[in-house]
């Protein structure tokens, strides 16, 4: 992606960013920092937290209109418990791909929209080594119409210039 001038701050970014990602679940997060440890298992990938909530992390992916790859948001998705085992279970087995969409729930606090918190989502498998697609259910939010839709670059850039200069987890 070509550089851009941030309106934010004025300088001169060499490239855009078209991903941007939660190191967590929103519900992790919200735990206590000390009972992390005690009451979560977190790993790059999967994270339980009491033993009744499981989620994995996806690609939510938006057409980024006149380029080839898509922009994309790293998100959590939570899962049934047995949605979650099967998708464990499948995790390093090669034609994975095949197996039906996951129903799930988005878990992330996306930046830059209304609460993403809760909306319904398809988690498609993808081929080992890459993430699932998570494809947003038909709703009016705005990330479900950017989905569906795509964006340009100058919302691309928006998002930039929000996320870069925000306190916080996202970037």
């Amino acid at each position: 992606m070509p550089g851009y001038q941030c309106n934010t701050c004025g300088a001169y970014h060499a490239t855009l960013p078209t991903s941007y990602g939660a190191v967590a679940p929103d519900v992790w997060l919200a735990l206590p920092e000390a009972e992390r440890e005690e009451r979560a298992v977190l790993s790059s990938d999967q994270c339980i937290v009491d033993g009744h909530y499981f989620f994995i992390l996806g690609r939510l992916e938006i057409p980024l209109n006149g380029e080839a790859e898509p922009f994309s948001w790293l998100v959590w998705v939570s899962l049934s418990k047995a949605d979650f085992g099967r998708a464990n279970e499948l995790w390093e087995t090669a034609g994975r791909e095949v197996e039906p969409p996951y129903d799930g729930w988005l878990c992330t606090s996306l930046p830059c929209y209304p609460s993403t918190l809760r909306l319904k989502v398809k988690v498609h498998t993808r081929p080992v080594g890459h993430r699932p697609f998570v494809e947003l259910l038909p709703c009016d939010h705005p990330l479900y119409l950017e989905q569906r839709d795509g964006v340009d670059l100058t919302r691309v850039q928006a998002l930039a210039e929000a996320l870069m200069h925000a306190e916080g987890e996202m970037p």
